[in-house]
């Protein structure tokens, strides 16, 4: 199996040095890519992109809270070449956040954002020709900790390799739940720009 998973950030006026009483605004874009082969043929692949943007309030040196988002666009095709069957799916997930972050000096800080949420799915399915589509609605708690590197100029570059998740879904109308439970250490990687501006 061949794995590669590329994350890119985006800068959405970055700025990193821990201040009391400021406005955290940040996101991050990521793309992943998982195919195999079998005798040269493609027989699965799946890709993903994923787009975080995250609004806080720093109100202690060490704390923040906020509302953090994800939008997720995947494509998941199966069989010889990919033509037995594809799935897309459609995610998107909103809830509050809290992080704790403690600085290293006057460069890097180490932090841990805790968050929950509401989270809905759409996902379509098409086999030999026929399409199905199931959409559903559930919730999800997770836990990301991360190293924080000030730029010059206050700019901040996060970095993370992964974290812990429990997703819940319920499907509508038909009686389907899909419980998860992530351990994605090692497994991911995240790298994303923030800024925090000063309030009065």
């Amino acid at each position: 199996m061949k794995k590669i998973l590329v994350v890119t950030a985006i800068a959405v006026f970055g700025m990193v040095s821990a201040q009391k009483n400021t406005l955290l605004v940040g996101g991050n874009i990521g793309y992943s890519n998982d195919s195999n082969k079998f005798m040269g043929n493609k027989v699965s692949s799946t890709e993903a992109f994923t787009f975080t943007p995250t609004v806080g309030y720093q109100f202690h040196k060490n704390w923040t809270v906020g509302i953090n988002s994800v939008i997720t666009s995947g494509k998941n095709e199966e069989g010889i070449n990919n033509s037995a069957s594809t799935v897309k799916n459609n995610e998107f997930a909103i809830g509050p956040f809290v992080r704790y972050a403690v600085p290293l000096g006057d460069i890097f800080a180490v932090y841990g954002d805790l968050g929950a949420g509401y989270q809905n799915q759409n996902m379509k399915t098409t086999t030999m020709g026929s399409t199905s589509e199931v959409k559903a609605n559930g919730f999800y708690t997770n836990f990301t900790p991360a190293l924080f590197i000030n730029f010059k100029n206050g700019f901040g570059l996060n970095f993370n390799i992964g974290g812990i998740k429990y997703s819940h879904l319920k499907a509508d109308g038909i009686d389907a739940t899909n419980s998860n439970f992530t351990f994605s250490f090692g497994k991911e990687i995240g790298v994303g720009i923030s800024k925090n501006f000063g309030l009065k």
